[in-house]
Formats: C-alpha cells, structure tokens, sequence
C-alpha cells in the first residue's frame, strides 16, 4: 500500500523548517521527508517527529557546498573521502530518526575528468554506500533529476540511473522517481514506472510545469 509522506524541504515554505513538522501533521501528513538535516541537532529532530506522531521516511546524503552551486559529490573524482564521511553523517541521522532511505544526488558532470574516471568514480562511491547501508538495513536511492531546471546534473533519465544500478551490482539500490522531474525529461510516465516498479524506491510527486500540488 502506498504511504504518503510531506516533503519539508518543499512544502509549507513559508514557516521555518522545525514549524513545517507541525504543519505537516496538522493536514494529516503521518510522514515527513527532508533532503538536508546535517544543520539541525539530532535531539530536536527526533523531538518534533515524536511531538506530531510523525515517521520520518528519507533524507539526501550531504551534497557539497549547495550554496556554491554543488548538487552532489559522487561522481567527482578526488572527492571520495568526502563523499564517504557524508555516507557516516547520513547514516548517524538516520539510526536516530528512524529512516530506512537514504537519497545520493550524484552531482554535476564535473570537467578535466575523462567520462571514464567520472563512470568509475561515481559507481565505486555509489557501491560503497549501498554496501554500508545495506549493513544498516536502509536502502540507497540515486534520483535522475531534470537538466531544465539542473544544468550540468550527471543523471538525468530513467536508462541511465538502470544502466548504472546494473555496473554497482547491488540489490541495495533502487531510483527516487521524481514524477516532476521526469516529466520534463522524458514522459511516458506510467509505462516507465510500470516497467520497472522493482527497481523504483521511493515516488516523489508534484506537477508539472510550476512544480506545485498535482493537478
């Protein structure tokens, strides 16, 4: 059965990020999602959910210096001992609030990189997290996200989120399918979700263009 979960990174905007916890319960959201908690305490996280009788579902790994314009790590070589201390972080959060998936934004296609060392680099980190997480029984997602709106992102379809699941060699790593993302990049929305349904983790929904509430 499907479960439905408020994205407070996206969702009620206008409160600071603690009072959307709040607002979520209050429209009858039994579930919240974030992608970043790393700035706020443990302690208070745990506090809210527990306050509004809420599950806390997924967040993303840390991604970079975001406000510098970086949408991830994974697929820049150099990097890897970063991205693995951002895989202890996610890890950390998540034993204390109680999630069981974890989202990696790959990044953007970094230059003075051949797109073999970039295809390397970016499938042994994606194997190492899925193997630590795997050891925590919490799933890796990888979300193909739409070159509109990310310019320069690395993953950007369907076929190449599973042509990379295939090279990682996992069973601990499936798709974030962003419906809104995917729209814009490929369509076919239901065919594609139909035909691959075990290898879909996680559904994110809004509609398309403005990105807002569907329909």
């Amino acid at each position: 059965m499907l479960r439905f979960s408020a994205n407070l990174s996206m969702l009620f905007t206008e409160y600071d990020f603690l009072e959307r916890f709040d607002k979520a319960a209050l429209s009858g959201f039994r579930g919240v999602e974030f992608m970043f908690p790393y700035d706020n305490d443990i302690e208070v996280l745990k506090r809210k959910l527990r306050d509004n009788n809420l599950e806390h579902t997924l967040h993303n790994l840390p991604a970079g210096d975001w406000a510098a314009g970086e949408r991830g790590i994974a697929c820049i070589p150099g990097r890897e001992e970063e991205f693995r201390d951002g895989v202890a972080a996610a890890i950390r959060y998540a034993r204390a609030l109680g999630n069981k998936k974890i989202n990696c934004l790959v990044g953007k296609t970094p230059s003075g990189f051949s797109a073999t060392e970039i295809h390397d680099t970016l499938v042994e980190n994606l194997r190492y997290a899925a193997n630590m997480l795997a050891k925590e029984d919490i799933l890796l997602l990888i979300e193909p996200i739409n070159h509109f709106d990310m310019p320069g992102f690395h993953l950007t379809g369907t076929q190449q989120a599973l042509a990379l699941i295939k090279d990682i060699g996992s069973d601990n790593i499936k798709i974030q399918y962003d419906i809104y993302h995917m729209q814009r990049m490929e369509g076919e929305l239901t065919q594609t979700m139909t035909a691959w349904a075990d290898k879909i983790g996680h559904l994110q929904i809004a509609d398309n263009p403005r990105r807002g509430e569907p329909g």
